[in-house]
């Protein structure tokens, strides 16, 4: 069988076009399982996983227990809240102390950018990014790029727009990565005070119009606005805001093509996009949803397979 070439999965950026079509290929397989009456497979029985989620996250850390369930892994969930984190206990201090009850794997989201990275540098179990600041959240990005060559049948040649704040967002970075890497043509849409400077580097268009961008695009991943991450004012309102880049039916009604609607979640309605359009046949975020239990129990599966034969 093919493995992947990295033994812990920390961003995009690390992963080849052979792994993500790995993942992808293991990811049907996962798909086909958790659509049948018994859903559970033995896959990582003699796994145990450790979730340490130091910042607050639901739809994450449900799909990644979930995934795990699936796979019938032992599972240790930690909260930083309710740890010793809160009495002055460093991040290698907290992991070397559960790595010592024999763990094997440690999914993490962290505040800290490069906090997975760091971890991977210290300890011994495989580590799986779910996301870590404004970095990256690389298993989001690997199932909206499932998402889309599920619809279409491939990601090569799509025209994706992502709209919103990509100045804070790790899912934009994460998605820009990985898009690029599948062939697909990637362009970011907000005001410019949400869009870094020179991210046409990253081989990216850039609009600030939203009916222009959505008239080039065949995908729209609309993104929230992450008001947690914002020390200073970007835009004078939500109001405003939603007014020049909130999705409305009115707008997809005057394109000439119809597109497909994607969120990574949680969607704040009336802001970036409407009840109307997130619920709409154009939308396909609740089969983001279901995806990406089946994604994250294929990139957990094969960063085992290589724990296993190491």
């Amino acid at each position: 069988m093919s493995k992947l070439s990295v033994n812990h999965l920390l961003g995009i950026k690390d992963l080849s076009e052979a792994d993500i079509q790995l993942i992808f290929e293991t990811a049907d397989n996962f798909k086909a399982i958790i659509n049948r009456p018994i859903k559970k497979v033995p896959s990582l029985r003699d796994i145990t996983v450790a979730n340490l989620f130091f910042e607050n996250s639901t739809r994450t850390r449900i799909s990644f227990e979930l995934a795990q369930k699936r796979l019938s892994a032992d599972i240790i969930n930690f909260s930083s809240s309710s740890s010793s984190v809160t009495k002055g206990e460093t991040l290698i201090d907290t992991v070397k102390n559960i790595l010592s009850m024999k763990v094997d794997m440690v999914v993490m989201r962290h505040p800290s950018p490069g906090a997975c990275v760091f971890l991977s540098k210290h300890i011994d179990a495989a580590i799986l990014n779910a996301g870590d600041g404004t970095h990256e959240h690389p298993t989001q990005a690997l199932l909206d790029a499932y998402s889309i060559r599920e619809t279409y049948g491939d990601v090569a040649g799509k025209k994706v727009l992502i709209v919103g704040d990509i100045l804070h967002s790790r899912v934009a970075l994460s998605n820009i990565l990985c898009l690029n890497k599948l062939g697909a043509e990637v362009m970011v849409c907000g005001p410019t005070t949400l869009i870094p400077k020179h991210i046409e580097q990253l081989g990216v268009k850039v609009e600030h119009q939203l009916e222009k961008a959505l008239q080039w695009c065949d995908v729209a991943n609309m993104l929230r606005i992450q008001m947690e991450r914002q020390d200073d004012k970007y835009f004078p309102s939500l109001r405003e805001y939603s007014l020049q880049y909130g999705l409305t039916m009115d707008l997809i009604k005057k394109l000439d093509k119809p597109i497909t609607i994607m969120h990574p979640g949680p969607i704040n309605r009336g802001v970036e996009i409407t009840s109307e359009v997130a619920d709409s046949d154009l939308s396909i975020i609740l089969d983001q949803v279901e995806n990406g239990v089946a994604i994250r129990m294929a990139c957990m599966f094969l960063l085992a397979n290589n724990i296993t034969k190491n």
